[in-house]
């Protein structure tokens, strides 16, 4: 059994400098010198997880394999280690309280008064060391949300010092901090970085590594004056200058010897040089591509981009597979109506009607997916806005002309798309949905089966409607083809149009599932759909 190191990575100064960032780049480049690894986020936050939050709160809700709804960082986790995630890969305040709560009202401390420490932090302690105790784990990387001085975190912060006690060099910190640039007086400023440190320092922990995210380079002049200042080797500061895509960061941790490092400070030798060669060839065609499509991405959030972060990621990796710069246009669906379609997609190579939630924008969603259905245009639709293509389907060519799913309209007289049975009886809302993954058979004569080139499959899913089958023989008979199903209980996961050049859509969410290693077949399928219809348009 493998005796796992754990490394925490902090932030400090701001939030969103990319922590989760800086946690998958190690991963990739320790997984690049033979180490396995695994990486979990650590939420301050209330909620028990992100599941019910609304994504203007906090952008995309993940899902993972055995069905958790997770932070969005564990997509990129994902999409970089190319390992799954699972329920122990994200914790939050809410569950720790929930957990020792339950313990409590079981009698499980024996009458003692219940308090942050130890039980608490022991219970912290016990959420991040599951992982490292399958034995399957050379390194567990666990990422603290927030900021260091936010009051949600304390908790975690004495966590962390306790593990460092007791585990001595089996664990490392690492903190993320700012380096701003003044443009007004020219120069880059390291007391943001002090005063980090220096909260950290007030809670007992000492960074053993400084990771200065920076617009500018660093000189040695000032990685010396953080290392002093911070009581830390001038090689423990790590420069981390903005790239121009997340993807560059291994090269740069790389460049920085963030890994060696690490591997320095916990005494951890490594199998075998380190081996990067696919990503860094993933980077090259990722910056020299040979064509470009424009996909317009239908949906309610388009404001906010990490909002359907896989997405945008998937069509990366589906670009990269056909050397091909996917350029995204965001579209809000309530723009979208009868008049405004034509010139909204006059330049659009292809369509995605992305997941959600609730009527607004609904029917903005239905009027591009006819746009796309008559004028021939590629489309893909997931989970709602596959359920919208059964919608318009059924208004436009069937003629049930208000049908709709009993989400939207309870009382609609076709009821194409419905609640689930086994969601009937539900009242809570959180981690109630059908969630993780789950198996499809896919039809041998199908788009679907040639894109995955096997004829049972496994998804991921996030929902409570899907089509109905009282009207399944009715979409079968006016050309809607249901290619892929779930065995057990007969639920259409994928559609096909048969007199339309690409035109699929999906219950589940294959944006998921595709990562740096692996493109997901359907992005990679649909933009190849695009260019050709660019080509031959």
């Amino acid at each position: 059994m493998k005796d796992a190191k754990y490394i925490f990575v902090t932030g400090g100064v701001t939030s969103s400098l990319g922590k989760g960032i800086i946690s998958s780049s190690l991963a990739k480049l320790l997984q690049g010198r033979g180490f396995s690894v695994t990486i979990q986020k650590l939420d301050p936050y209330i909620n028990v997880d992100p599941g019910t939050l609304n994504p203007y709160e906090h952008g995309e809700c993940y899902v993972t394999e055995d069905g958790a709804e997770t932070d969005l960082d564990l997509g990129h986790y994902e999409r970089f280690s190319n390992t799954p995630t699972s329920q122990a890969n994200n914790v939050t305040t809410g569950r720790i309280y929930q957990n020792v709560i339950s313990r409590e009202r079981r009698g499980e401390f024996l009458g003692t008064t219940v308090q942050v420490i130890p039980h608490i932090t022991d219970e912290i302690k016990r959420s991040i060391k599951l992982l490292g105790l399958t034995g399957k784990y050379d390194f567990v990387i666990t990422e603290i949300g927030g900021t260091v001085g936010d009051i949600e975190s304390f908790p975690f912060i004495e966590a962390i010092r306790q593990m460092r006690w007791e585990m001595g060099r089996n664990c490392v910190v690492i903190h993320l901090t700012l380096v701003p640039y003044l443009a007004a007086a020219g120069e880059l400023k390291t007391k943001p970085t002090q005063h980090s440190v220096k909260t950290m320092l007030e809670q007992g922990v000492q960074p053993d590594i400084i990771v200065a995210r920076t617009e500018k380079p660093l000189n040695d002049s000032i990685k010396g004056k953080i290392a002093q200042f911070c009581n830390v080797d001038q090689s423990a500061v790590i420069e981390s200058i903005d790239a121009s895509s997340i993807y560059d960061v291994p090269v740069l941790m790389l460049d920085e010897k963030l890994d060696l490092e690490v591997m320095r400070k916990c005494n951890a030798i490594p199998p075998h040089e380190i081996d990067i060669s696919r990503w860094k060839k993933f980077l090259e065609r990722l910056k020299n591509p040979k064509h470009e499509v424009t996909i317009g991405l239908v949906g309610k959030y388009v404001e906010l981009k990490d909002a359907y972060k896989s997405i945008h990621e998937s069509f990366i990796h589906g670009g990269v597979e056909n050397d091909c710069a996917v350029k995204i246009k965001y579209i809000h669906s309530e723009s979208i109506n009868k008049e405004s379609v034509s010139q909204i997609f006059a330049d659009i190579d292809g369509v995605l009607v992305a997941p959600g939630f609730g009527a607004r924008g609904i029917e903005g969603k239905i009027a591009a997916i006819q746009y796309a259905r008559e004028n021939k245009v590629p489309f893909l639709g997931i989970c709602l806005g596959m359920q919208c293509a059964v919608i318009e389907f059924g208004r436009n060519v069937i003629g049930l002309k208000k049908a709709n799913s009993t989400e939207m309209d309870p009382k609609t007289p076709y009821p194409v798309i419905d609640i689930m049975k086994d969601q009937k009886s539900i009242n809570e809302m959180g981690g109630t949905m059908r969630l993780g993954a789950y198996p499809c058979q896919l039809d041998k004569d199908s788009k679907a089966f040639k894109l995955y080139g096997e004829g049972l499959i496994s998804e991921r899913h996030r929902h409570r409607f899907e089509f109905n089958n009282t009207y399944k023989q009715q979409y079968i008979a006016h050309g809607m083809k249901m290619t892929g199903i779930y065995p057990k209980d007969q639920l259409v996961e994928i559609i096909e149009l048969d007199n339309h050049p690409w035109f699929i859509g999906v219950q589940f969410h294959p944006e998921y599932k595709s990562t740096v290693a692996k493109a997901h077949p359907l992005f990679v399928g649909f933009i190849e759909a695009a260019l050709m219809s660019k080509t031959i348009g």
